[in-house]
């Protein structure tokens, strides 16, 4: 399965929640499990807060935000006009206010990485995303009982371990 979205929205604290909202809307339609929809929201949160605090809007005065689900995969990418630094990952101080988004991102995502490209930066991160396994044998329940199941799945699989992102720049 292939879906996409691409948003624009105003250089605003208030696209965050928006831009989360319409994310895990579409994940949801396309089947996504709860567990990755909610990381893929934080991962877009922290991708968005960044650009917010750190980086211009595009020429249009808005953040550009996407997400693509291909196959057992899901990218969500955050495109701004560009910053003065590279956006990167920091081991802040316990005592630190700030600097953990980044970290955050790499910690849930597959993998995650910077685009340069026409002015413009892209911050993207990938996160695995399999296709739900079809119910098999047994008495079927109905849907509230399926949900459950899924939902107890989802639970069991975000406090599994996940591999350790890998910090890939360009391309």
């Amino acid at each position: 399965m292939r879906a996409s979205s691409v948003v624009l929205l105003p250089h605003a604290p208030s696209s965050v929640a928006v831009a989360r909202r319409r994310l895990a809307s579409d994940l949801r339609a396309t089947g996504v499990r709860t567990c990755v929809i909610d990381d893929a929201g934080v991962i877009i949160s922290e991708l968005l807060s960044n650009a917010l605090r750190h980086a211009r809007p595009l020429p249009s005065g808005q953040i550009q935000v996407s997400w693509e689900r291909s196959g057992d995969e899901v990218e969500v990418a955050v495109c701004d006009g560009g910053a003065m630094t590279e956006p990167r990952c920091s081991r802040p101080t316990l005592s630190s206010l700030g600097g953990r988004g980044l970290g955050i991102v790499e910690a849930l995502a597959e993998c995650w990485g910077v685009r340069h490209e026409d002015g413009r930066t892209t911050v993207w991160a990938v996160l695995n995303a399999p296709q739900p396994a079809p119910p098999t044998g047994g008495p079927v329940r109905g849907i509230a009982h399926a949900t459950a199941l899924a939902d107890d799945t989802d639970v069991m699989e975000s406090a599994s371990p996940r591999r350790s992102g890998t910090r890939l720049t360009g391309g």
